[in-house]
């Protein structure tokens, strides 16, 4: 089922039994009453309405409902009484209607006695039966021949049906099946003209006259055999290739003589049964055959209903589960138990209406089917558009998703949205067209009425204000999408001015987009009829509540906007901020991301940080100093750290990082066992780690190869003295161990020469790198 019919599927399934409803409002008093008073003076029709039970009670309801604000002539019954209770007024008519004309039919019954029809009236209703029994003879028997005689023809026309294969069979299918009509509206054509000869030449009273029971008939035969030709296009028993419908020919006789049993007695019964027996029997006797008639027909559709309740529900059931929405499967699931009521219903209402109004409601019904099948075909073929289309989706070219990556994900997210509402607008529409038509609304008074043009205006307002706001984010947020995706660049500093770009520009987008919805929402609370002063002046209130309440979080905001705007962080910087040493990961206008070295991630609200120390802003430098004996030569060790240097510019993995020359600083200071020297290399953002660490590694190794001693701690023994300053020997032994036969160990010591003093050496710590902190390059982090 298509998604709109989802929508409708309610209002449609009470449209029968409002039916009644909309026929009592659509109608005023008699006709045939308002006719009689046309032609009188004012108070001569006043009397006669008044002195007709069924008139008067007529202009009664019409009354009532005028009173009501429901009268044909009320201004904009739309604007003045609401839905419901134009609904409750047209159905209480109604019921008020159906009471008073039961009611006279009722009396009229009881009021008839058998001497009040004249042996007149049923001598000429028996001569009546006489000559429309033969005329129904001979029609019948001249039909009869006509279609043997054309038997052949039927055979030779399903012969070529069959005998096309492939594309071409149906279009044959359907040129053979239009010929047979053909061939059976001939036979009918016939017959209809053979009984206008006999009627005409032997029948009637004199020549060339005819009776009105043999007129009656004659019509009703045209209608009843023409319509029993629409319903063989459908479910031809003779020949299956003359069928329209793909059923088997056991569903295609059980529907074929279901549907001409009913045309049969609906045709014959109100078209030649009712009026002869109201012409000569009077219109009481007349009423009644006509509600017999109509409660036979009634009786039969029930009996057809109830014989494939069972098929239809299973049906039901089966488009249920194959729904894709829960809506769907609720409403179909609901149907199927409750469709056989419905249908029954809708009958009941259908023949109370013909049985009452006559005149008025064949067109009635006929007009209000019409635009319902219009406006749910349409509507139909609308959704499946709608579905195709969505369905496709968008594809934008491959350059534009390059420039704009998220471009198309947006707009195949947001224009389903869209078209799923445009749907919705769709299945309303059809709704009230439908509504329309069977006149429980007017809805095209509605539209042009002062209401509905506001209305209309107002959805056409707010759907402009939505699209226009969606519009303006789309084209903001690709803007920033292709400035923050463009193609970095070798220039360090174009790098980190793009990622300056990158924050305020995903800060900017989000601010925007926060005050373009909040627009937008004022503007469709306005255009709804809502006063947003008060809403205005609630949220400046409550703006003011909460800054003094949240005065750290707008410190956070000012301070990360200021922060942003003086370049002073980065995403992928390293820097110490509120004491915290790391990379940044993530910066918002209220906090950054820090990940230190040990891999801990921090959160640091700006309105905490201070100072922020940036050690990747333009260039850096890794800084140097080193410690040598005091008998080492200055001179000479200056020149091996140049030649060092040297070394590490020939390093490929090293020498794009280095941006200058090497800058010696000197002797900086005499330490307690050291001289230092300080050096200064200049290099790119983060690369002074990496950048130092390699350089370390060849000043340890060239200082090695020069005999250069890099000073570091000794410890001193001492063994005392006496008071003469003669100092005792040292009792040291050296203890070795040596292996003998059968595995046990001896020791062999060797007396050595006692010394004073014995000085031993320790491994010295890597000298720290002029109090810069030790962190790894980006890669490592």
């Amino acid at each position: 089922m298509p998604f709109f019919l989802r929508h409708v599927v309610l209002a449609l399934l009470v449209l029968p039994l409002l039916a009644g409803a909309a026929g009592a409002q659509a109608e005023g008093p008699d006709p045939q009453a308002a006719a009689d008073g046309a032609s009188q003076p004012g108070y001569a029709a006043m009397a006669d309405i008044l002195e007709d039970e069924a008139a008067r009670n007529a202009l009664i309801a019409q009354l009532r409902r005028l009173a009501a604000g429901q009268g044909a002539e009320a201004a904009s019954p739309a604007e003045q009484v609401p839905l419901a209770r134009r609904i409750a007024s047209a159905t209480n008519g109604l019921i008020e209607e159906i009471a008073a004309e039961a009611a006279e039919a009722y009396r009229r019954i009881l009021s008839l006695q058998m001497d009040s029809v004249s042996s007149q009236g049923v001598a000429g209703l028996a001569q009546a039966t006489f000559d429309l029994g033969v005329l129904v003879a001979v029609v019948a028997v001249v039909m009869w021949l006509s279609r043997l005689a054309a038997g052949g023809l039927y055979r030779r026309i399903a012969g070529w049906a069959a005998r096309a294969h492939g594309s071409a069979h149906w279009m044959r299918r359907g040129l053979a099946t239009l010929g047979a009509a053909l061939i059976d509206l001939a036979a009918i054509a016939i017959g209809w003209l053979a009984g206008h000869g006999v009627a005409l030449l032997a029948l009637g009273e004199q020549a060339g006259r005819m009776d009105a029971s043999q007129s009656f008939f004659l019509n009703a035969f045209l209608v009843v055999e023409t319509a029993k030709v629409a319903i063989r296009l459908f479910f031809s028993t003779r020949h299956e290739d003359l069928r329209l419908l793909p059923v088997t020919a056991e569903d295609a006789a059980y529907w074929e003589s279901r549907a001409s049993r009913l045309a049969s007695l609906l045709g014959y019964g109100i078209l030649v049964v009712e009026p002869i027996v109201e012409l000569n029997l009077g219109t009481a006797l007349g009423f009644v055959t006509g509600a017999v008639v109509y409660g036979l027909a009634l009786a039969l559709i029930i009996v057809v209903v109830r014989q494939n309740r069972e098929p239809v529900r299973q049906g039901l059931r089966a488009m249920a589960e194959r729904s894709r929405t829960r809506l769907a499967n609720v409403l179909l699931g609901t149907l199927s138990h409750i469709w056989h009521i419905v249908a029954i219903a809708y009958a009941a209402v259908l023949a109370l209406l013909l049985l009452l109004r006559p005149e008025s409601a064949l067109s009635f019904i006929i007009g209000a089917t019409l635009q319902t099948i219009l406006a749910v075909a349409a509507g139909v073929l609308l959704s499946i558009l709608i579905d195709r289309a969505m369905a496709l989706g968008i594809r934008l070219k491959p350059q534009t998703r390059v420039r704009f990556p998220m471009l198309e994900e947006r707009l195949n997210a947001f224009v389903p949205a869209a078209l799923r509402g445009v749907r919705v607008f769709i299945a309303l529409l059809v709704a009230a067209v439908v509504l329309d038509a069977w006149r429980i609304v007017d809805f095209f008074a509605w539209i042009r009425s002062e209401s509905g043009l506001n209305v209309i205006g107002t959805i056409v307002t707010i759907a402009f204000v939505l699209a226009a706001a969606f519009a303006i984010w789309l084209f903001v947020s690709s803007w920033i999408e292709h400035r923050l995706n463009q193609q970095a660049e070798a220039d360090s500093m174009l790098a980190a001015s793009r990622a300056r770009q990158r924050t305020l520009l995903t800060i900017f987008r989000n601010a925007f987009t926060i005050a373009l919805v909040v627009m937008a929402l004022m503007v469709t609370l306005s255009e709804l009829g809502l006063d947003i002063g008060p809403l205005l002046a609630g949220a400046g209130v409550l703006g003011l509540a909460i800054g003094f309440g949240a005065q750290k979080l707008v410190q956070d905001v000012i301070t990360g906007v200021f922060i942003q705007l003086e370049n002073a962080i980065y995403t992928g910087d390293v820097v110490t901020a509120s004491g915290i040493t790391g990379v940044v990961e993530k910066l918002t206008i209220r906090s950054v991301g820090i990940r230190d070295l040990s891999g801990t991630y921090h959160i640091i609200p700006f309105s905490s940080v201070d100072t922020v120390s940036n050690f990747m802003r333009g260039f850096s430098y890794h800084v140097g100093e080193y410690g040598v004996a005091y008998r080492e030569n200055v001179d000479e060790v200056i020149e091996v750290m140049r030649q060092a240097f040297e070394e590490l510019r020939e390093n490929p993995e090293h020498a794009a990082s280095i941006i200058d020359d090497l800058e010696v600083h000197g002797v900086t200071a005499f330490a307690d066992s050291s001289v230092n020297v300080r050096i200064r290399i200049k290099t790119l953002p983060g690369q002074q780690w990496a950048v130092g660490r390699a350089y370390n590694a060849i000043i340890k190794k060239r200082f090695d190869a020069a005999g250069i001693e890099i000073p570091f701690p000794h410890v001193t023994l001492y063994f005392g003295e006496d008071k003469k300053g003669s100092a005792p020997p040292a009792p040291i032994r050296i203890v070795e161990p040596q292996s003998v036969d059968g595995g046990d160990m001896q020791s062999k010591a060797e007396p050595r020469k006692p010394q004073r003093r014995k000085t031993a050496r320790r491994k010295p710590p890597q000298p720290a790198e002029g109090g810069q902190p030790d962190l790894p390059s980006e890669e490592e982090l």
